[in-house]
């Protein structure tokens, strides 16, 4: 295991609180480590690596020790170019925020200031939680913003024909139903058909229609709506990408199901 230099290192007990929660002051650029089994935190110097995984005596932070479906040594932080970066050392990826899965052929991931969670993939469905704060030019904890105005969603701006045909294709989703799936163009002009028999609804204008949608929601700044962004097999990803987005901008919400009448 590679040693790490005294100044500005600190063990973290077990009983230390989430760094969800913020952190003590600390030089820009610190990080913090913590799992369960406790963690560290350690200030900026190029070349700094810290290793994280089951093997106890091997590693910085101990993640999962109990698990022999984590690595021994799962993955690497290290301090270069002023910035922390994450990279994947294990068999099995780890997952980043926004569900980004991190594997070991890739090359390391940038951390942004703040809190970062990363996910290690167990046993039977077991998920080991690393908690990841990088400080920023305040030192520590973002500051308290108690009365400050909620910041709203974007919303995406919808026709009526536009919401209906997405309350269509994505009311799985609405529905919170375990891993939905969109409906494919071919059930979804069928159901447009019979909420509206004379609006000659087909497989292809229904595809026309969500294609524009992930068009200009992409030219808007939301990734994961092009061929190019997802990369081939596409399946179902564009469809699943953009119905999430208009679901988590709460752009549809359950009570648009009621445009569905009783069907």
């Amino acid at each position: 295991m590679r040693d790490v230099a005294p100044d500005q290192d600190r063990h973290l007990p077990t009983t230390h609180a989430s760094l969800a929660h913020g952190v003590p002051p600390a030089a820009r650029a610190t990080i913090f480590a913590l799992s369960v089994a406790g963690g560290i935190s350690v200030g900026p110097k190029e070349g700094r690596t810290l290793v994280f995984g089951r093997n106890r005596p091997e590693v910085h932070v101990c993640v999962g020790e109990d698990d022999p479906r984590v690595s021994r040594q799962h993955g690497v932080l290290t301090h270069t170019g002023e910035r922390w970066w994450i990279r994947n050392t294990g068999r099995l990826p780890v997952r980043l925020p926004g569900g980004r899965l991190l594997f070991a052929e890739e090359e390391p991931v940038p951390l942004a200031e703040g809190y970062t969670p990363v996910f290690v993939r167990g046993s039977s469905g077991r998920e080991h939680l690393l908690e990841l704060f990088v400080t920023g030019a305040d030192g520590g904890r973002p500051a308290a913003r108690h009365r400050d105005a909620t910041q709203q969603p974007v919303l995406w701006r919808l026709d009526d024909d536009e919401r209906l045909v997405l309350v269509v294709l994505g009311q799985r989703y609405l529905l919170h139903e375990h891993r939905p799936q969109p409906l494919s163009w071919r059930q979804a002009a069928d159901q447009l058909a019979e909420l509206q028999p004379d609006a000659g609804w087909t497989p292809k204008r229904v595809e026309h229609a969500v294609t524009a949608i992930r068009t200009r929601m992409s030219r808007g700044g939301v990734p994961g709506l092009t061929r190019e962004e997802v990369g081939e097999p596409v399946g179902n990803a564009l469809n699943d990408n953009l119905i999430r987005e208009l679901v988590l901008s709460t752009t549809l919400v359950p009570p648009d199901l009621e445009m569905l009448g009783d069907t």
